[in-house]
């Protein structure tokens, strides 16, 4: 069968088979090889691995995938793509599709059915409104991974990646940076996909940390004042955490606190690394 990374086969799949898009999925389909090959290069597949694809469409990227790893398991939410990835992946014995909502599929299970509980390698195509809670999903779940390499809007790939004093810096440039290390692959313009979507987009890469590259006693309070911190960006730290609802400390624990993590008490959330927000973490348990 021809490759759907071919603009024709994309289009004449879609129309063979009536399919509508669905805004409510967020669903773009690649139609770019170079694109298509980048990622794949870029997670670093072998034929050892067994790959968790994250949102298949019609199935583009799980025919690379197929290729160049050793089983693939793709979960696929809308059940109106399943008679077509039929089709598009009948030719590969290597590939389980699951009709499934990702955020409600026991992925840990898969992970010790498909691979016997080693790290796996999650690579997928992100409808924008989702991607944090998906990626967040699954380094806070105990699915045992590799990395995940995943097309988002550009702008989340730079807020991924952005470090302290930026303007992209934020909850989520701390929260992915705990976890793993975030390296952009590739920028891609929307002519790349079908539809186009009105924003660029970014393969980037998430390789996990087998240890945070931080050490802190109470990780669910790292990520309270990270959270808070971030809120009211534009107050100071101690007004945020002083105003939050997560938290409850009074305003003479947060100063005594940032005193004893060396922190100024007029700084900002925003100029903080992960570790002083750890060591901040730490004086406050």
């Amino acid at each position: 069968m021809q490759k759907l990374s071919n603009p024709q086969k994309t289009i004449e799949i879609i129309q063979k088979y009536g399919f509508d898009f669905q805004k409510k999925f967020g669903q773009n389909f690649l139609i770019d090889p170079h694109v298509l090959d980048k990622i794949i290069a870029a997670s670093g597949i072998t034929k050892e691995d067994f790959v968790l694809e994250i949102g298949p469409g019609i199935g583009t990227m799980t025919q690379y995938l197929a290729e160049a790893a050793r089983e693939v398991t793709a979960v696929e939410i809308d059940r109106n793509l399943i008679p077509i990835l039929e089709e598009t992946l009948a030719g590969y014995d290597n590939v389980t599709v699951i009709n499934q909502d990702v955020l409600k599929t026991d992925l840990a299970a898969i992970a010790q059915e498909k691979n016997g509980g080693k790290p796996i390698k999650v690579v997928a195509n992100l409808p924008y409104y989702i991607t944090t809670p998906i990626i967040m999903g699954l380094f806070e779940s105990h699915v045992p991974l590799d990395s995940i390499t995943v097309m988002v809007q550009k702008e989340v790939a730079q807020r991924m990646q952005a470090g302290p004093g930026t303007k992209d810096y934020g909850a989520l440039s701390l929260a992915v940076q705990y976890y793993a290390e975030p390296y952009i692959a590739a920028n891609v313009p929307p002519n790349c996909f079908i539809p186009r979507p009105n924003v660029g987009s970014a393969v980037i890469r998430l390789t996990r940390y087998q240890n945070p590259p931080v050490a802190v006693r109470d990780e669910k309070l790292l990520f309270s004042l990270i959270r808070a911190s971030f809120n009211q960006r534009r107050k100071t730290l101690l007004n945020g955490l002083k105003n939050s609802s997560e938290l409850s400390f009074t305003k003479e624990e947060i100063l005594e606190a940032l005193q004893k993590a060396g922190l100024p008490e007029n700084v900002r959330g925003e100029a903080l690394t992960l570790e002083q927000f750890a060591g901040l973490a730490d004086a406050l348990v």
